[in-house]
């Protein structure tokens, strides 16, 4: 078993329960971490052998533009993609921030961590 990450992804969306957060935005970091057998591709050298973090990323490009209320929400639909989208993945998490969230004061970032395993 092995570990791929995938690590402070920037993005700019449209989440939230206030109206002002859907209608003007705010910046996001998603981290990603997936567990899969990448004993093939160590000796294969065969981007068809392991997880392809293009794909990964994409992914939470993706799912991030969908407008959520949650950011709970929004990582589900992410790990449920990559589960879907590819099978050598076995375990995953995934770490959603909002940037500077409309709170109060000076909270730099609230984090919504989120850990699933594929079913058998």
């Amino acid at each position: 078993m092995g570990t791929i990450k995938v690590e402070n992804i920037r993005v700019f969306a449209h989440h939230g329960c206030l109206k002002e957060e859907t209608t003007i935005g705010s910046d996001y970091r998603v981290d990603l971490k997936v567990k899969a057998d990448l004993k093939t591709s160590a000796t294969s050298d065969k981007l068809s052998d392991t997880v392809d973090y293009v794909l990964l990323n994409r992914i939470i490009k993706e799912e991030m533009q969908i407008p959520s209320y949650l950011l709970e929400t929004v990582a589900q639909r992410i790990l449920d993609r990559i589960f879907s989208e590819d099978q050598k993945v076995k375990k995953a998490t995934v770490c959603v921030s909002k940037l500077n969230p409309p709170i109060g004061g000076d909270v730099e970032k609230v984090t919504i961590k989120i850990t699933a395993h594929r079913n058998k």
